[in-house]
């Protein structure tokens, strides 16, 4: 589920008796000074501990229990997704039914709550300041599309030029990308017909991604990709572009791909 309809179930989740909601946000930017060598593991170690304290002292047995079981699951999951960390991670857990878990490409400032609903100030800033956004990135014969949204991927989308029906198709699966290739001379053919139809093809495809537009709500449009392409894609859409990044990160990890427009 994404972390915007989550946020939905979130608002209206709260304990039927007491505190049982452990809300974690943690820092794991290690672009930033002070995370060069994993400082976040020591700052969700203390932060864990520290509640920990609280509710000894506060004497509630039945929470403490709770408490302690939610804390290992916590740290489990993040140790477990170490190789998936990138600027953050935000996880909401409760044992009357309550588990949320993402892994953002937006730093957040690192805190720890024990409450009787989720803590979501930070979440609820970041849907202010990071709208529903659309990045394009054009390749010759390949379009890829993600459908982004507060520092998540929601959906990702290839399409690939077909050029028997000289029409654009979504790729499924590793057989969409067999292409005829009998002889360097017919894949050179290839390259030089589509190269040399840019623009209309290019023109097909903007019809498509214009109404992906209006049915995904974006708020914002990125496009990134080689100058040439980037420019040619630009001109036959009908939308308000808010940024072209002249870089080709296609064959990019996606976090990569976040990290350029939500820096």
């Amino acid at each position: 589920m994404s972390l915007r309809n989550d946020l939905k179930a979130l608002k209206e989740f709260q304990c039927e008796q007491g505190k049982c909601v452990l809300s974690v946000y943690l820092n794991t930017d290690r672009s930033e000074q002070d995370q060069q060598k994993g400082e976040w593991k020591i700052r969700l170690k203390n932060g864990l501990k520290r509640l920990e304290e609280y509710l000894v002292l506060s004497g509630e047995e039945d929470q403490l229990k709770s408490y302690k079981r939610l804390r290992r699951k916590v740290e489990k999951e993040i140790r477990g997704n170490q190789s998936h960390l990138q600027k953050s991670v935000v996880i909401f857990a409760s044992e009357e039914g309550l588990w949320s878990s993402h892994y953002l490409q937006l730093p957040v400032d690192t805190s720890f709550h024990w409450e009787k609903a989720p803590v979501l100030d930070q979440l609820e800033e970041f849907q202010k300041a990071f709208p529903r956004t659309g990045i394009i990135m054009p390749n010759l014969d390949q379009i890829k599309i993600y459908d982004a949204e507060l520092g998540e991927i929601k959906d990702t989308r290839v399409y690939e030029f077909d050029i028997e029906t000289d029409d654009w198709k979504v790729k499924k699966g590793a057989a969409s990308t067999d292409r005829i290739a009998s002889s360097a001379n017919h894949v050179d053919d290839y390259q030089q017909r589509f190269e040399n139809n840019l623009n209309r093809f290019y023109k097909k495809m903007a019809n498509q991604i214009e109404q992906m537009k209006r049915d995904r709500k974006w708020e914002s449009v990125y496009i990134i990709g080689e100058p040439d392409l980037v420019r040619t894609l630009e001109a036959q859409v009908r939308i308000d572009v808010d940024q072209c990044v002249m870089k080709n990160l296609s064959n990019s990890q996606s976090s990569k791909v976040l990290a350029q427009v939500f820096q």
